[in-house]
């Protein structure tokens, strides 16, 4: 029975066809962009998968409508009469939504895209109100809303939001452009013809059918130039990246040389010293040799520590730049200027306050944790007894374990990030520093950088170590650096026995 009557409507209305079609684009474009969501989690391929969903069940109730008029030659229960504006009124929304998500990337800021989307949702809000009233009640006030309140709004958020999509310096902005103007001149179209003309319905929605095929394709080009632009950044910061480690490697064996010089020269001369100097005035050249050697090398790894930092620092405020987040790229931009300003004052000396050593660390954090959008909690604990001007330690010696802890620890967590950094005086007598997060912990860690293909051997934490040997070699003086596993995260103590 069913085959007769799709013939027999299909005789009747021989453009339902192209309805079909229509149909079939919509749902390869749904599953094309799901799978597109599902595999970069870009929240503009979501957005477009809603949009053709709703247009594809306002089709399928459309032509479900005719048909059953064409072949009983009667109309569907007033049930039906306010799901399709209600539709329209949704997968408008959905487009509003996917054009400003398409947008962000570029040009929106955080404030004026959520801004749209609160107006949408409200409105979401009113439509769901307005269908229960109508179903009820059996009204048009979801029709009647839709031309006088709908319809007003959407334009002018159209014309707010198309005004920043004209300023894009992009030629993507261009397929979302083109596309909106081809639906609109032929939905224009299927309306005047609607109206004028006495034939067939599927004669004028047609019309409306091939605007909805022109803008899914000029859709779908803008969201894989897209895609492609990400894809260009991602690689370009990559390629930046490798650069930066290339000019490190670069400056490390530059020391190296440098160091290595030092070496031999100085034990040229001290074979010729030995031959011509006594045992006593030997032994102080030695010791002076060991000297100098040691502060070459604490010059050296700090030379390699800065680049790091910088590079970190500068990262975090180009995405601001770029993410047009002018206030937060000047905040930290400030930030970054005083962290520059203490490490190169700090960095000079053989050894600092350790108020100096927390002011630094504490610019350092933060600008850390603009990579992570201020989640990071973080505090400090002083003991008040102590005073931090007196107290000297070697300069930049804490950051590496507050490195370690933020980047192997948290990053990779998810949820409540906290990390607490604890400064006293224990039964010893000895300066005690507790570094503590709560991340993913060490073993975990490690099964992490297994996984990743390009493993890069960490030696922050083995040079501070090797540093400390120095600074307290020469104060006749001792250090412990102690890792603990805590059920959540981990906890490294550091203790240096220090007047």
């Amino acid at each position: 029975m069913m085959p007769i009557d799709l013939k027999t409507f299909f005789e009747l209305n021989p453009l339902a066809i192209f309805s079909v079609f229509i149909m079939g684009v919509l749902i390869i474009i749904l599953l094309q962009n799901i799978f597109l969501y599902s595999s970069y989690k870009d929240k503009a391929y979501l957005w477009y998968s809603i949009y053709a969903l709703i247009i594809l069940l306002d089709q399928i109730i459309i032509n479900y409508s005719i048909y059953y008029s064409s072949i009983h030659n009667e109309n569907l229960v007033n049930f039906s009469l306010p799901i399709h504006p209600a539709l329209e009124w949704l997968y408008n929304s959905a487009y509003l939504i996917f054009v400003t998500e398409f947008g962000g990337l570029f040009l929106f800021k955080t404030k004026t895209a959520e801004r749209i989307k609160s107006i949408v949702k409200y409105l979401a809000f009113l439509l769901l109100f307005l269908f229960v009233y109508d179903v009820v009640f059996n009204t048009y006030l979801v029709r009647i809303s839709f031309l006088v309140l709908f319809v007003p709004v959407l334009i002018a958020l159209s014309i707010y939001t198309y005004f920043f999509l004209f300023k894009m310096k992009t030629a993507v902005k261009y397929y979302i452009i083109l596309g909106s103007l081809a639906f609109s001149i032929f939905s224009i179209l299927a309306l005047v013809i609607s109206i004028a003309s006495n034939k067939n319905v599927y004669y004028s929605w047609s019309y409306f059918y091939a605007g909805v095929f022109i803008e899914n394709i000029f859709f779908s080009i803008g969201l894989v130039i897209k895609q492609r632009l990400i894809f260009k950044e991602r690689n370009d910061s990559q390629i930046k990246l490798i650069d930066q480690y290339n000019e490190n490697e670069k400056l490390k064996n530059t020391l190296n040389e440098r160091l290595q010089k030092e070496v031999d020269a100085k034990t040229a001369e001290i074979i010729i010293l030995n031959k011509i100097a006594e045992e006593e005035r030997i032994k102080k050249l030695e010791l002076a040799y060991e000297k100098e050697i040691a502060e070459l090398k604490v010059t050296s790894l700090q030379s390699q520590m800065n680049p790091h930092f910088i590079f970190n620092s500068l990262n975090s405020i180009k995405l601001n730049i770029i993410k047009n987040n002018k206030e937060n790229a000047v905040y930290y931009l400030n930030k970054f200027s005083k962290l520059i300003r203490k490490i190169l004052t700090i960095s000079r000396e053989k050894e600092v306050s350790l108020q100096d050593e927390i002011d630094a660390l504490n610019l350092y954090i933060n600008i850390e944790n603009l990579r992570f959008k201020n989640q990071i909690q973080y505090f400090f604990e002083v003991d008040h007894y102590l005073n931090l001007e007196t107290i000297k330690i070697p300069p930049l010696i804490l950051q590496p374990f507050v490195e370690n802890a933020i980047w192997h620890g948290l990053s990779a967590k998810e949820g409540e990030k906290i990390l607490k950094i604890s400064i006293c005086r224990n039964q010893s007598n000895a300066l005690e520093v507790i570094i503590e997060d709560n991340g993913i912990g060490r073993k975990k860690a490690a099964q992490i950088k297994e996984q990743k293909i390009l493993k890069r051997e960490s030696i922050g934490l083995k040079l501070t170590d090797e540093r400390l040997a120095v600074f307290f070699n020469q104060l006749k003086q001792k250090h412990q650096i102690i890792f603990e596993d805590l059920n959540q995260g981990t906890r490294v103590i550091i203790r240096l026995f220090i007047e």
